[in-house]
């Protein structure tokens, strides 16, 4: 049965893929289809930090990973390469967990 499920998504994706490829130029090419394209990524990555962030479980909760994505934007705020604001965030959350201030 589950493999019934597998088989069923994966033409689902497979269509929706094929139905993106086959639209007209003229379609793709409409301000507010390109617009769209361009924002939906940033959406879509929102809201999965955001539920990452603080959902645990069946409830929302603040701990470490709220600090850790909280010292990630002082640190994007403040420029930093990319790999230090991981750094930073990781580092924040795991002192935090570690010293027993937030779970």
């Amino acid at each position: 049965m589950i493999w019934a499920a597998v088989l069923i998504a994966s033409a689902g994706c497979y269509a929706l893929k094929l139905l993106g490829h086959s639209l007209p130029t003229s379609v793709l090419n409409r301000p507010l289809v390109r617009r769209s394209a361009d924002l939906l990524p940033i959406a879509l990555l929102s809201a999965l930090v955001a539920v990452q962030t603080f959902a645990g479980g069946q409830h929302l909760g603040l701990d470490a990973r709220v600090a850790g994505v909280g010292a990630a934007v002082v640190a994007l705020l403040l420029r930093a390469p990319f790999i230090v604001v991981v750094v930073v965030a990781a580092a924040t959350a795991a002192i935090l967990r570690s010293s027993g201030w937030l779970s």
